[in-house]
């Protein structure tokens, strides 16, 4: 995606457009389930004296918006994915921590049917496979 891509994105639902805004979109897309530390860094590449503070308040209005999605598995800091508006899940290595998605195996959202919904309205699964990943168990 370009700026002008991610500048579309961000007007379309109504935010408006900030350099911070723009660079933090860009660095989710180019740096999916990363956290936020390293996000930081892909967003200091174009703008160097960016604070931590604009980084973690672009994150925060960006998954409001619907533009980003934060994840935490169990056990990790949070991650953030530009991969939104369908329901996938993850699968994370017990060993280095790398995170892929994973499809939903069945149906439309929600994929799993809770047995008692207890009067909620449910309108999304949240699944973490955990295991090794390929390099992990070589």
């Amino acid at each position: 995606m370009t700026p002008t891509d991610h500048e579309q994105r961000l007007r379309g639902v109504g935010l408006r457009v900030t350099r911070p805004r723009v660079a933090v979109l860009a660095a989710v897309h180019e740096a999916p389930h990363a956290d936020t530390d390293a996000l930081i860094g892909v967003v200091r590449r174009d703008l160097p004296d960016v604070s931590h503070q604009a980084v973690y308040d672009s994150l925060r209005t960006l998954t409001e918006a619907g533009l980003v999605r934060r994840i935490q598995p169990r056990g990790l800091v949070a991650r953030y994915e530009s991969r939104v508006g369908d329901n996938h899940h993850h699968v994370v290595c017990r060993s280095c921590g790398v995170i892929a998605d994973v499809d939903c195996a069945v149906g439309e959202a929600p994929c799993l049917v809770a047995s008692d919904a207890g009067g909620f309205v449910i309108d999304e699964a949240e699944v973490v496979y955990w295991g090794r990943c390929p390099s992990c168990t070589d």
